[in-house]
């Protein structure tokens, strides 16, 4: 039986198989005291090993990181902070783990060195735990899109289109080949943006979840080279429909960890972000705030403040500007309406003609975290919008005719997975969000 089970069952005298890892371990004349734990959750269980086992005199001589499996009865604890612990009548020694050698003992470890054992660092609590919310957090995606109609779409890792137009991708090559796999360039993907409309215009609502990937030479706490994307796209639906959902999404995903991950957030709580199960729970009790990109920017320019770029109307906003504006708001912010200029060909031109009904959704200490928009409908100004930005339009021949025959509006967005994991850890670096980070070496 699982440890978290057992721990939330508590069945006293009920006979327990349980196979797990060393933590830790004490020994006295008669008995040894075994932390084990199975990743299963946060806490471990304790068995008590007498000394009349065949095998007690291996069992003295385990540490930690060693695989065991007991056979064992679940009985009341008289020590404090447990209810229960096994009485084991059996342990076998499945994998011992050299203490010279192994490079996990009991004391803290830096998130630093555990980056150069990304194969070790799950069996730590905290790394365990990240796992623990990322997997429930996966599930609570899948569970928030299937409850409205969504349909899921698994959208194309190769591709050759680039969808955001910044050039940052990998290029894909056939070993041993002089001309191109596919007849042509082909790279991994930035977005199942693109493909995820084609099936929007047909399905109504639809959503991508999968790994993406940008070539960005970025050695910040805040980028990978791969990450994970969610990507609803959603048929006659304008920028204000789009903004609900995020909204929505946001909060439902971050009740859901709080719901069923609360141990495991106590402990980032404890030990990353002291304010974070607060910050969790206030960030639903008030509308999030919206000022269009003209706003932001004024609202910048008279703050008085240095910053690292400047503030321009026609820039990107940055890092440190996107703090600022949630600082001052106490909380999330959507900025909509960005010049046109600095925004992809497919975002929907604004009657104004140099705006676009885009919309970021800004969150405090992690900056944008959702990107979306209205997608531009109409053949005509797309294509006007394509050929302004260099983009070949026969390229796109299949993403133009979605226009050309029963077009509607439509509208979608895109929420970096890894991000939220931040914002719901108080972790630092990005890098300690995902299993196996890819990034620049």
């Amino acid at each position: 039986m699982r440890i978290n089970k057992i721990l939330k069952k508590k069945p006293l005298a009920t006979k327990v198989t349980v196979q797990g890892w060393l933590r830790s371990k004490r020994d006295s004349k008669e008995l040894s005291f075994l932390d084990i734990s199975d990743g299963s959750c946060l806490k471990g269980i304790q068995v008590i090993a007498p000394n009349d086992l065949d095998n007690y005199r291996q069992i003295k001589k385990l540490t930690t990181g060693a695989s065991l499996s007991v056979q064992g009865l679940v009985t009341e604890s008289p020590a404090k902070g447990q209810e229960i612990e096994i009485a084991a009548h059996n342990i076998t020694i499945l994998g011992e783990a050299d203490p010279e050698t192994y490079p996990l003992q009991k004391k803290r470890h830096s998130f630093e060195f555990l980056r150069s054992i990304s194969h070790l660092r799950p069996r730590t609590n905290s790394l365990a735990a990240m796992a623990r919310i990322r997997s429930r957090l996966a599930y609570g995606v899948h569970s928030f899109f299937q409850e409205r109609g969504f349909y899921q779409v698994h959208t194309p890792i190769i591709t050759t289109s680039d969808c955001e137009g910044a050039g940052e991708m990998f290029e894909i090559k056939a070993p041993a080949r002089d001309d191109h796999f596919f007849g042509q360039q082909a790279f991994l993907s930035v977005s199942g943006q693109l493909e995820a409309e084609a099936y929007a215009l047909a399905l109504g609502r639809v959503y991508t979840f999968g790994p993406t990937f940008r070539a960005e030479n970025s050695n910040t706490t805040r980028h990978l080279a791969e990450f994970w994307m969610v990507e609803p796209e959603i048929a006659f639906c304008d920028l204000a429909g789009d903004i609900e959902l995020a909204q929505e999404m946001l909060l439902f995903l971050i009740n859901d960890a709080l719901n069923h991950c609360r141990d495991d957030l106590e402990l980032f709580n404890r030990f990353i972000d002291k304010g974070l199960l607060e910050r969790l729970t206030d960030i639903g009790q008030k509308p999030f705030s919206q000022i269009s990109y003209d706003e932001a920017v004024k609202i910048l320019k008279e703050s008085g403040r240095e910053f690292s770029l400047p503030v321009e109307w026609g820039l990107d906003l940055q890092s440190d500007h996107e703090k600022h504006l949630t600082e001052l708001h106490q909380g999330p912010v959507v900025i909509t309406d960005y010049p046109a200029t600095i925004k992809p060909f497919y975002m929907r031109l604004n009657n104004d003609g140099k705006t676009v009904a885009a919309m970021d959704i800004l969150l405090p200490g992690i900056g944008e975290i959702i990107g979306g928009s209205q997608r531009e409908e109409r053949l005509n100004i797309l294509q006007q919008r394509m050929k302004e930005q260099g983009i070949d339009k026969d390229d796109y021949g299949w993403y133009l005719d979605l226009r050309r025959y029963g077009s509607v509006p439509h509208s979608g967005f895109g929420l970096g997975f890894e991000r939220l994991l931040l914002y719901l850890t108080g972790m630092g670096n990005i890098r300690d969000t995902i299993p196996f980070p890819r990034t620049p070496a």
